[in-house]
């Protein structure tokens, strides 16, 4: 049997010495997708700012593709494989849709073409500046960015914050088709477990810092009452 892609191993982590998540323990195997769930202030972000390194880590280990990440600098672990579109977005106001894209992509199946594919509003507005899109289009913009990086992981905080609803759908159409269709290895945080449990394979609950519950989406969506017992709210 392969290894799994990301191993996470009783990770401890915060900032500074504020500890947020306490001995995480979870894999993600090739191909599979993960929602990340919770209340707020539970260490969802935390988790992904640990992934992406921008957090302190007081202890355990990350591997991914069984190489230990945990020690690397932000931009080495970008290099070695994670994808990262951050709730704040951070895209190049000052170039254009195109130009942002260009001046990331990688060598890979991802490029500016098939980001253009899979949205086509942001074709219809290459030659704008990132100053001139809506929230959507900047949250689809960021979302291709990681992907003409061609990551072997993909992370996802919070991508259907505050947007239209026209524009969450397109979204999720975009993610179900990366990370389920295609099979691009994603973690997708997000606050509506009913929006997000139906374009992943998986879901873990956090919930004091610490992994509360974990299941398929699948079964989640099939019975939801752990949800209501987790996050304390029905989901419909």
């Amino acid at each position: 049997m392969s290894e799994p892609l990301l191993q996470v191993e009783a990770l401890s982590c915060g900032y500074g010495e504020a500890v947020v998540l306490t001995d995480v323990s979870f894999t993600l195997e090739a191909g599979r997708s993960l929602a990340l769930l919770g209340r707020n202030g539970t260490g969802k972000t935390t988790l992904l700012d640990t992934l992406v390194g921008v957090t302190r880590r007081h202890a355990g280990s990350i591997l991914l593709a069984g190489r230990p990440i945990h020690a690397l600098p932000v931009h080495q672990r970008a290099a070695a494989g994670i994808g990262w579109v951050p709730q704040e977005r951070n895209i190049f106001k000052s170039l254009t849709v195109e130009e942002n894209l260009s001046a990331v992509a990688r060598p890979g199946p991802w490029d500016v073409k098939r980001v253009y594919e899979l949205f086509p509003r942001l074709e219809e507005r290459k030659r704008n500046l990132g100053t001139a899109l809506s929230g959507g289009e900047q949250q689809m913009l960021a979302f291709g960015r990681a992907l003409v990086l061609n990551p072997k992981l993909l992370l996802l905080d919070e991508p259907l914050e505050g947007l239209a609803p026209i524009i969450v759908t397109e979204l999720l159409r975009a993610i179900r088709r990366v990370a389920r269709d295609e099979g691009l290895p994603s973690i997708v945080v997000e606050q509506h477990p009913h929006m997000v449990l139906g374009v992943t394979d998986d879901a873990i609950v956090l919930d004091r810092g610490s992994i509360a519950y974990r299941a398929t989406s699948e079964a989640l969506r099939a019975d939801p009452t752990p949800l209501d017992a987790w996050l304390g709210v029905a989901q419909h």
